[in-house]
């Protein structure tokens, strides 16, 4: 059999280096319009840093390793133009010559091209860059002088914030540029909040809610949208990614979502010796059951792999993804699995929501840090539709649990039952987790009632109190507004001081004195809910609500 891949990188050379273990006679070409087949692109924002010292250290393997271990053919500056399935042959042009490959199979790994948006002077500027390849990254380093200090970053994504954050270490005034109303719009709002205050105390400038609009002095100046000018050395667009998929197009097959190229459980385009995986092909949302695009390394290394099984004819489907990511901002780590509360809400599932903040070990332990956990679920299913997580450490860990429980079909009603390792300088007896599904637990049975940051407001505002039990010291670091004070350790021999016909909602720092509150409170026959998160979440996301004394 002779199987021709298109693309290297995570799908494609998963892909070949598989089939090869399985296949030992087929005849494996893969064929790469770059430099490069295999190479670490997740890692190019550190190499801009310096974190990464040597761009040796972003290749993965080279044509004569995977020659030698693999006995994989492997052309680099091989480019396919043209796909013709119905003789199965690929045409392919090299040093300005064109020839002809013929296949079996054919895997398509491709991957996906920077979203390039419509912006006047685009094309006459001369310091813009993408980055989704080593020649990408030689390109900006080539551009980064001794002269260079002022660089935008225009989409704060993942990729860019990684360069927001590598580009400000190397020692450049970063600012950046962001359409949505938030930082990272994949997380949402009160925790992207975590991430937007880290880059402003690292001294980068975040502009939200605009997009540069006109680029003037072949790119040296940006107009946003509201008419502020921006003065850049380097710009890095960071937008998006689109599927490339023009020589699926080109082929007749079929695609669906955005472009992305449509294939079976089984990897099968609408051609079947025609297969295609990673971040071209439209998947499966698991938890949804709808069509979406996820630009991931994780899924598309799996991808590679079964597809290469299939070809070798073992029985493997493909199941979906859920979109689990994860991403540093310098002291800052946030990651996310599944759904957004916000895209759980527009897929019209019934959602409910907790907060809770634990430490990364032992409190008692040096150096704990606070992790501030997230959970989107049903209350009345227990099923667990996302997570999401911010902290110095340990998020990596929880997170990675939290999307374990997904993909195995978890419930809230387990994540207590979890038993996770523990000691002093790894975690707690009790982990976040254990306590997120203790904290969803509670309100699916009705033992606790919450209302979110974001409807506190409109709750005061009907005439609700705020009951804040924290101590009188913790009141000197900040308080809200409009709040009646009782500590908790004194709510009991006062709780005649609360009205029994006014309902209140009772916060503390972080949720678990003010829960205990609600305990006392309801079984006082006194209406309460209490705010999730507490004033710790609420201090992030609505600083402006806050006064100091």
């Amino acid at each position: 059999m002779k199987v021709i891949i298109i693309g290297g990188v995570a799908g494609g050379m998963s892909a070949a280096t598989r089939l090869r273990r399985l296949m030992e006679k087929a005849e494996i070409i893969v064929l790469e319009k770059g430099p490069v087949v295999s190479f670490a692109n997740c890692g190019l924002p550190y190499y801009v840093s310096g974190e990464i010292a040597e761009r040796e250290q972003l290749v993965v393997q080279t044509p004569e390793a995977l020659k030698n271990r693999f006995n994989i053919d492997v052309r680099p500056f091989h480019e396919v133009i043209a796909i013709s399935p119905e003789s199965h042959t690929v045409t392919i042009r090299t040093n300005g010559q064109e020839q002809t490959e013929s296949y079996d199979k054919l895997i398509l790994s491709p991957g996906a091209k920077p979203f390039v948006p419509t912006i006047e002077g685009l094309h006459e500027a001369s310091n813009i860059y993408s980055l989704r390849s080593i020649p990408d990254v030689d390109q900006i380093m080539a551009g980064i002088t001794s002269q260079t200090k002022h660089a935008v970053v225009i989409g704060a994504g993942f990729i860019g914030l990684e360069m927001a954050e590598n580009l400000r270490k190397r020692g450049l005034e970063v600012t950046i540029v962001e359409k949505a109303p938030q930082v990272l719009p994949s997380l949402d709002e009160e925790m992207a909040a975590f991430v937007e205050a880290e880059l402003r105390k690292q001294g980068v400038t975040v502009i939200t809610a605009q997009s540069a609009v006109r680029f003037e002095e072949v790119g040296k100046k940006i107009i946003l949208e509201n008419g502020q000018e921006l003065i850049s050395d380097l710009t890095l667009l960071s937008v998006g990614v689109a599927p490339e998929n023009h020589l699926a197009l080109e082929a007749g097959l079929d695609t669906g979502l955005r472009g992305g190229i449509l294939v079976n459980e089984h990897y099968q385009t609408s051609h079947p010796d025609i297969y295609a995986v990673g971040d071209a092909i439209v998947v499966r949302q698991q938890i949804t059951d709808t069509e979406a695009l996820i630009s991931l390394a994780s899924p598309a290394n799996r991808q590679g792999r079964q597809v290469a099984d299939v070809i070798a004819g073992l029985d493997r489907k493909n199941q979906g993804s859920i979109g689990t990511a994860i991403v540093r901002v310098f002291d800052v780590t946030a990651a996310t699995t599944g759904l957004s509360e916000r895209t759980a809400k527009l897929a019209q599932l019934p959602v409910s929501v907790v907060h809770i903040t634990g430490k990364d070990h032992a409190g008692y332990f040096p150096g704990a840090t606070d992790i501030t956990l997230k959970l989107i679920f049903n209350a009345e299913t227990g099923e667990i539709y996302g997570a999401q997580g911010i902290g110095a450490k340990g998020v990596d860990k929880r997170i990675d649990i939290l999307a374990t429980a997904i993909k195995g079909k978890l419930t809230i009603f387990d994540l207590p039952e979890l038993e996770l390792t523990y000691a002093p300088p790894f975690g707690s007896a009790k982990d976040p987790v254990n306590m997120l599904g203790y904290a969803a637990m509670n309100l699916a049975e009705g033992l606790s009632e919450s209302i979110q940051w974001y409807e506190l407001e409109t709750e005061l505002a009907n005439g609700k109190v705020l009951l804040d039990v924290r101590t009188d010291e913790e009141l000197t670091r900040g308080k809200f507004k409009e709040a009646y004070h009782l500590p908790l350790n004194d709510l009991r021999q006062n709780i005649t001081q609360l009205d029994a016909d006014k309902e209140y909602i009772v916060s503390c720092h972080s949720g678990l004195r003010s829960y205990i509150a609600e305990r006392i409170l309801k079984q006082a026959n006194i209406q309460v809910k209490n705010l999730d998160g507490a004033f710790a979440l609420y201090q992030m996301v609505r600083p402006e609500a806050i006064v100091y004394v």
